[in-house]
C-alpha cells in the first residue's frame, strides 16, 4: 500500500490510500496515519477493502503533506555509507575511517515537512545549506532490545527523506542538532510504502538532484549498517515506539565535501528519489 495524508477542499490532513494515481479517503476507517500503523493485520485487510468502495480523488488535486508528522525526533544515521564517511573526512581533514558502530543523531519533530513544500532559506540564519537523500523507515510497533534476526518484523514502511544541513551551523556548535534541525529541514514522503510492497531494502537505487543536474547516486547495498543491524542497535536498552521514523544515512555526492563546496540557494529546485518508494521536489525559498 501507499500511504499518504493530503489536503483537499480546505480540509484538515486526511489519510489516504493511493491507488492508480487517485486518493482514496481513509478517514471514516483512521483518524490519524498514527492510529493506522497502530492497526493490527485484520485491520489492515480492512483498509484494503476499503479500496473497493471508498470515495477517491485525482491525485493531482490534492496537496500531499509529509505522510507521517513524529511524535519525537527523526533518529538518524550519519556517515553510513563508506564513500560519504571518507568524503566528509576528507573535507574535515580528518583520518579516514569508518565507524565501528552506528553514528546516531536526531532531527526536530519541528523540521518535518511534505514532499513538495518549499525549504525555508534565511540568511540571518544559514548561508550554507546542503542536501542529502535518504532512505526512511517506519516502525511498526514498540519494541526494545530488538535482536537483529526479527528486526524487519518491527517495519511498518518507508519514506523518501531529505537530510537537510546547515554545514555552518554544524561547524559551529561541534555537533549535529542544530544544523539539521531548521524548520522544513527534513521533507519526507510522498507516501509512505508498507513493508510488504518492498521485500528488498537493500538494493535499491538513491538519487539527488538540484535543478535536475545529478549530484548522488547510489544503492542501499552500500550502506555499512543495514536496517537490522541499525534497530537492533537503537533499541539496545531503548525502546522505539510505533511511528517513529530513522532515516538510514546519506550518500557520497553532498554539497559539503565538493571542490569547490556547493549549496543551495533560492530558486533551487531539490529532488530526492528512492527507487520503488518515490520522488520529492522541493524548491529553496527566501523567507
Amino acid at each position: 500500500m501507499k500511504l499518504v495524508r493530503y489536503e483537499h477542499n480546505g480540509r484538515s490532513p486526511q489519510v489516504g490510500l493511493v491507488v492508480e494515481e487517485r486518493v482514496i479517503d481513509l478517514s471514516g476507517v483512521v483518524p490519524s496515519m498514527h492510529a493506522l500503523i497502530a492497526l493490527s493485520a485484520d485491520g489492515l485487510a480492512v483498509i484494503q477493502q476499503h479500496a473497493e468502495t471508498g470515495q477517491s480523488i485525482p491525485l493531482d488535486e490534492v496537496k500531499l503533506c509529509a505522510p507521517l508528522q513524529p511524535r519525537r525526533n527523526v533518529m538518524c544515521l550519519g556517515k553510513n555509507y563508506a564513500d560519504h564517511a571518507r568524503e566528509m573526512q576528507a573535507a574535515n581533514d580528518e583520518p579516514i575511517e569508518l565507524p565501528k558502530f552506528p553514528v546516531i543523531f536526531t532531527k526536530a519533530t519541528t523540521s518535518v515537512s511534505g514532499p513538495n513544500d518549499p525549504i525555508p532559506f534565511d540568511l540571518q540564519v544559514s548561508t550554507d545549506i546542503d542536501w542529502e537523500v535518504e532512505l526512511a523507515v517506519i516502525i511498526a510497533k514498540q519494541g526494545k532490545n530488538i535482536p537483529a534476526e526479527q528486526a524487519m518484523e518491527y517495519v511498518f514502511g518507508y519514506t523518501v527523506l531529505n537530510d537537510v544541513t546547515a554545514r555552518d551551523l554544524q561547524r559551529q556548535g561541534k555537533q549535529f542538532f542544530k544544523g539539521k534541525s531548521l524548520d522544513g529541514s527534513c521533507p519526507i514522503g510522498p507516501w509512505i510504502v508498507t513493508a510488504d510492497e518492498l521485500p528488498n531494502p537493500h538494493n535499491l537505487n538513491v538519487r539527488c538532484l538540484v535543478n535536475d543536474i545529478e549530484k548522488q547516486a547510489s544503492n542501499t547495498r552500500n550502506m555499512i549498517f543495514d536496517i537490522p543491524t541499525t534497530i537492533a542497535y537503537l533499541s539496545r536498552g531503548m525502546t522505539l515506539l510505533p511511528g517513529d521514523i530513522i532515516a538510514t544515512g546519506t550518500p557520497d555526492g553532498v554539497g559539503a565535501a565538493r571542490t569547490p563546496p556547493e549549496f543551495l540557494r533560492p530558486g533551487d529546485v531539490l529532488t530526492s528519489i528512492v527507487e520503488g518508494v518515490g520522488e520529492l521536489r522541493n524548491v529553496v525559498t527566501a523567507v
